[in-house]
């Protein structure tokens, strides 16, 4: 079968990785979205100073604040393990040893996220 692409086309948007820019793009959308998040989070902080447990209980199972903390999770784990890929990627360079230390931020992130996101929704969930 023949490839009908032009040669430009063929290598268009793809870097020595063959994913062009798309790690790039998606490192900072979470940034952006991490700007917002996190703001929320801080605020949401700052407001349950001083509460009892139960007023910071009753708060986090509001819906809204829930899906946002899930979201505060989601959006900065992800973005933790882009941020680690890169480091790795630039600084191990021994291929096995860069692909177990992969694996692991793979295996580290998913940890992390899963247990908060476990937490948030046993709160939210009343368990």
């Amino acid at each position: 079968m023949t490839d009908m692409r032009t040669p430009l086309n063929k290598v268009r948007g793809l870097g020595s990785a063959k994913e062009g820019t798309d790690h790039f793009w998606k490192q900072r959308v979470t940034a952006v979205a991490n700007v917002l998040l996190i703001s929320f989070f801080v605020i949401l902080v700052i407001s349950v100073q001083g509460s009892s447990h139960s007023e910071v209980i009753e708060t986090l199972k509001n819906p809204l604040v829930s899906i946002l903390f899930l979201l505060v999770i989601l959006s900065g784990v992800y973005h933790m393990k882009l941020g680690m890929q890169v480091i790795i990627e630039d600084y191990i360079h021994g291929e096995g040893l860069k692909f177990l230390t992969l694996m692991a931020n793979t295996f580290f992130c998913a940890f992390i996220g899963f247990g908060c996101i476990f937490a948030v929704l046993k709160i939210g969930f009343g368990g």
